[in-house]
């Protein structure tokens, strides 16, 4: 059946003839001619009246209010303009966002806000590590100079050193140094081989390291110290570290029988040198021997000679007779002078027997 508004019905279910819906009377808001929403300065002046009736003294010109007004303000301007510094922090001041030349030292200080702002800097030492466990997986890997690839783990140890350097002239301090450092090992790395920097020579490296990465935050006038610079790890990536394993192995062993070449080595090198050095005194001791034996023989003649000149007959005769005794001294014959009484002797005597036999007899005596 179709709705027909009868008798200023405000809906089909009734409600009544004033129009406030199907329910009845509803809320009603400020009236206007033509069915018109309030006007906006309107609502803003009724706030306003009711602000007033609010305050005391109906909101007129009150001293009370000005000076509740007042201290507000001073509070206000009492917390933006004192502030602390920690002891393990510096600050610096801004004038119109230009950088103020002295330092804050730990206290508290006041700056005349708002031309005036703050910025503080932590001085304590600041480490970042570098590897596994860093943002990213793969910034340990380098490229080593004989074209291994190795993981490399190890943290930078920093402090600031100039607070107004470190806010203002580079944007981001802290990637900064961890860039830098990334930058730096990987140059250093790549000059190296694997060996240096699994077991070698760690210290140098970190050493290097750090060097370069002072000088290159020098140059970036970051004012921040470089203190120590750490190799945690150095091993070869996951994927290859069985055959590196085997590698290492192998080197171990070639490093062993090298070893044992060398003591071979020198142990036959020593005997040789021992040998050369006993037949080189041997030689020493024999010229020596013969040398003096020489000049012994020569001073012996020398003086048989002056002997000769003062008296050559009895030297002469003196010589044949040492001569022949010497050659007649190993013969197995016997002479008899025949003037000495040699007639009555029997040709068949043996005489060498008789003479060995006497030898013999002596020497066992």
């Amino acid at each position: 059946m179709p709705w027909s508004n009868q008798n200023g019905s405000g809906g089909p279910w009734g409600g009544g003839g004033d129009g406030g819906g199907p329910w009845g009377q509803g809320p009603r808001g400020p009236q206007r001619p033509g069915n018109q929403p309030p006007d906006l300065e309107e609502i803003i002046k009724r706030g306003q009246d009711r602000l007033k009736q609010a305050m005391p003294g109906g909101g007129g010109a009150s001293p009370i209010l000005f000076g509740l007004i007042g201290i507000g303000l001073l509070v206000l301007y009492a917390l933006q303009a004192f502030y602390q510094v920690d002891t393990d922090e510096r600050a610096v001041e801004l004038l119109f966002g230009q950088p103020k030349a002295e330092l804050s030292e730990p206290g508290l200080h006041i700056h005349w806000w708002p031309i005036e702002t703050v910025e503080k800097v932590r001085i304590v030492e600041n480490q970042i590590s570098v590897g596994t466990g860093s943002s990213r997986s793969d910034s340990g890997l380098m490229l080593s100079g004989d074209q291994n690839i190795v993981d490399v783990q190890f943290s930078v140890l920093y402090s600031v050193i100039d607070p107004r350097a470190y806010l203002f002239n580079v944007a981001n301090p802290d990637q900064m140094v961890r860039q830098v450092s990334e930058s730096a090992m990987r140059e250093i790395v790549g000059r190296r081989p694997a060996q240096d920097v699994f077991r070698d020579n760690r210290a140098a490296i970190a050493d290097e390291v750090r060097t370069s990465m002072q000088l290159t935050l020098d140059d970036y006038g970051a004012g921040i110290q470089i203190n120590t610079v750490s190799i945690e790890d150095a091993a070869p990536p996951r994927e290859v570290a069985d055959a590196f394993e085997e590698v290492q192995r192998a080197e171990q062993n070639e490093d062993q029988f090298r070893e044992e070449a060398n003591q071979y080595s020198n142990q036959k090198l020593g005997e040789a040198r021992g040998e050369a050095a006993q037949i080189r005194e041997d030689a020493a001791a024999y010229a020596t021997r013969v040398v003096q034996e020489a000049e012994g023989e020569a001073q012996r003649f020398i003086a048989v000679y002056d002997q000769y000149r003062l008296a050559p007959d009895v030297t002469r005769k003196r010589l044949f007779l040492e001569t022949m005794e010497g050659v007649l001294a190993g013969s197995n014959k016997i002479i008899l002078d025949e003037d000495g009484g040699g007639q009555g002797v029997i040709p068949y005597l043996p005489l060498p027997e008789v003479q060995n036999r006497r030898t013999s007899t002596g020497g066992a005596q």
